[in-house]
């Protein structure tokens, strides 16, 4: 079993990962830019010029993710973290999922919906604070200047967090072993990022229903559900069995 003998395990994952606690992916039929354009509610430009617009269409959607709860492949990685099989988890998500399933060390590389930011004077509110106001209104305000709060993610134009990107680029190129969840590994300079552990002499394995650039230097690429690939890993650790059937990491 590749974590036991590559491991503690880093873990990349992606939108793939949170798709079966119901938040659609961006790309695919359904997803979230299937009827918008992204640079029109998603990109720092969009939201300097209209930031009403871009809450027009953000706003139901962090209700969407408050709603979602962890699925068994977040609960699972979390008990792999508390036995030592885990190291860290970077997350392309901003559901906050991965903490709330109670994983310890989360690098949230595209930022998170747990906090929201006034651009105008620099004040922070909670996700609490926020939902308090959007029972009320299209767009929440900073209680200090006014100026319509934005949503605490990473924006098409905007760069990712250093030190997370930091973190995460030392723990790829580190580990033994990079597990890649749930990404289709498109959206840079994340994408980048199991190459560092090729470089470094580590291994990369991949579950995700589609290709990635990187299935064919990967010691392993399964095309099935995250959630149950996961929660079967967990019980062969848990249990100490013999070698693990294909497929299993």
């Amino acid at each position: 079993m590749l974590i036991r003998e590559r491991g503690p395990a880093v873990v990349l994952s992606g939108a793939g990962m949170s798709t079966e606690s119901g938040i659609p992916d961006f790309r695919s039929v359904g997803g979230l830019w299937e009827h918008v354009d992204p640079y029109e509610v998603a990109s720092i430009d969009a939201f300097r010029r209209d930031p009403l617009h871009v809450w027009r269409w953000y706003g139901p959607r962090v209700g969407m993710l408050v709603a979602a709860e962890p699925n068994e492949g977040h609960l699972a990685l979390a008990e792999l973290e508390r036995s030592g099989h885990v190291q860290a988890v970077a997350t392309q998500n901003i559901d906050a999922l991965h903490t709330r399933a109670g994983s310890a060390e989360v690098l949230e590389l595209h930022g998170s919906i747990r906090r929201f930011d006034c651009l105008a004077c620099g004040s922070e509110k909670t996700l609490a604070d926020v939902l308090a106001q959007l029972a009320e209104r299209e767009a929440p305000v900073c209680g200090a200047c006014g100026s319509i709060l934005k949503p605490g993610v990473v924006m098409f134009g905007e760069l990712l967090p250093e030190a997370a990107m930091a973190r995460a680029e030392s723990l790829c190129r580190e580990t033994g072993l990079l597990l890649v969840l749930g990404s289709s590994l498109e959206v840079w300079p994340v994408a980048g990022l199991p190459g560092e552990t090729l470089r470094a002499g580590g291994a990369v394995a991949v579950v995700n229903l589609g290709e990635t650039p990187y299935d064919g230097d990967a010691a392993l690429v399964v095309r099935e559900g995250i959630s149950g690939v996961l929660a079967d890993v967990a019980r062969i650790v848990a249990r100490e069995s013999g070698p693990s059937g294909p497929g299993v990491l």
